[in-house]
């Protein structure tokens, strides 16, 4: 059976979705709706779809699934409209920027019953899943120590600042899903450092462009986090894990992997430029699981409950900065 999904939002993380879906044979994308309809064309046309309304889309019973790419603000409640609907829900994190919301929502959730997954890729990437993979073998003991090392390029547009909810909410969210993913054991304390050190006017709308993190486990296991809006250099994306028999780490990704030895020395090709092509795979992945689960009823990962935990980190985050001092984790 193929399943039929529709795609609410037709912006730059909608467009990545859509060419995972075309390039999945158990799915087809049937139907695109965004307010920009230049932007829904485009996609209805690459796909072979049509523009619908959400009213459209949500009536539709031959629409098994959808995937939510729209701001923020709507991601609650097209949650709960769709589980309502009887829709499988695939959707970008966060869930919501208040913590409460999120948890309103995921409460709507279990009484529908509805399969929701939340858009934390980097679970898929095959380079941090081997990582994991080492782990789960024992290779390298009982996990002890990780470290997460994520630097964009540049800072995101002033507009996109003032309502994505910070850097804790917007980028650092991703860390604190991989810190779970790597640490096997729940973060129940955060300490936190922020700072604005590439652009003093993200400091003036109320966010940070640096910050410096470390999560501890109840056991004690540690997780460091390092992020930078600004590298110059390309998009900074590195893993390590500590264990008490050894070692494991995950490299920068380039386009093309190869390494020029001359008599001026040895060169390495430019780290990839962005998101979209450095989590080309993973998105492609994290899709197909998500059209696994829509299929056969399987759960979900992540799971809307692994949103609300990352939430949860990202507002202990911005706690310990105005309280200088660790912050216990509270859901």
């Amino acid at each position: 059976m193929v399943t039929r999904l529709a795609l609410l939002g037709a912006g730059r993380i909608g467009k990545v979705h859509a060419r995972a879906i075309a390039g999945n044979g158990q799915a087809r994308l049937v139907a695109v709706a965004d307010a920009m309809a230049e932007a829904a064309e485009a996609i209805a046309n690459a796909a072979g779809c049509t523009v619908r309304t959400i009213e459209a889309i949500e009536a539709d019973p031959e629409i098994d699934g959808v995937l939510i790419c729209t701001p923020t603000n709507t991601h609650a409640d097209l949650i709960e409209r769709f589980a309502r609907a009887g829709k499988a829900v695939f959707c970008e994190k966060p869930i919501d920027l208040d913590l409460a919301r999120a948890k309103a929502c995921h409460e709507v959730v279990k009484q529908t019953g509805a399969t929701v997954m939340l858009g934390f890729n980097r679970r898929f990437d095959p380079h941090f899943r081997a990582v994991r993979a080492e782990i789960d073998k024992g290779t390298i003991g009982t996990v002890e120590m990780v470290s997460i090392t994520s630097r964009d390029p540049g800072p995101p547009p002033y507009d996109y600042i003032k309502v994505s909810g910070g850097i804790f909410r917007d980028m650092t969210i991703h860390d604190f899903d991989m810190a779970r993913f790597l640490l096997g054991e729940e973060v129940t304390t955060v300490f936190a450092t922020g700072a604005c050190l590439i652009d003093p006017k993200i400091g003036e709308l109320g966010d940070y462009d640096s910050a410096s993190l470390i999560l501890t486990t109840a056991s004690g296991r540690q997780c460091t986090i390092s992020n930078s809006r600004r590298a110059t250099y390309g998009y900074d994306q590195r893993i390590e894990v500590h264990g008490s028999l050894g070692s494991v780490s995950a490299e920068n990704q380039r386009p093309v992997s190869i390494e020029l030895a001359t008599t001026a020395g040895y060169t390495r090709p430019p780290l990839h430029d962005f998101f979209m092509t450095r989590y080309t795979d993973a998105y492609a992945a994290e899709i197909a699981a998500f059209i696994e689960a829509v299929g056969t009823g399987a759960k979900t990962s992540p799971s809307l409950e692994d949103g609300l935990i990352a939430l949860a980190l990202a507002d202990a985050a911005l706690q310990s900065i105005d309280r200088k001092a660790a912050v216990a984790v509270q859901i």
